[in-house]
């Protein structure tokens, strides 16, 4: 099962995980602006996991409920991007994971954090 970038990266585009993956298969994509993840190269090392300051990569099958819309949109929305491997500044305003804990929480999510976080 490929990872899967979530909806928690919306705005966000911190790119700590695309530097350590083997098989460059992270997209910057400006529609929304984020990272997604091609699921044909993703190999499932789950190298990127821990290293996302937002956790907000989830292997497939663990996506929570909320975000699960996020797999087949990061099917659709990597060819609209551009592969990145290298790390850049987060967008100004990006979230810290207690601000979208808050959020999700504001709006009675329960969201379980990805297994290797």
């Amino acid at each position: 099962m490929p990872h899967v970038v979530s909806g928690r990266c919306v705005d966000c585009k911190y790119t700590d995980c695309c530097t350590v993956c083997p098989v460059d298969c992270f997209y910057e994509i400006s529609n929304p602006r984020m990272l997604v993840i091609d699921p044909d190269t993703c190999i499932d090392c789950q190298s990127c996991v821990p290293e996302c300051p937002i956790h907000a990569i989830y292997e497939e099958e663990e996506l929570p409920d909320a975000y699960k819309e996020w797999a087949g949109k990061n099917k659709e929305l990597f060819s609209t991007g551009s592969s990145i491997n290298t790390k850049k500044d987060a967008l100004d305003g990006a979230k810290t994971l207690a601000e979208i804990q808050a959020s999700e929480k504001s709006r009675s999510l329960n969201i379980s954090e990805p297994r290797n976080a």
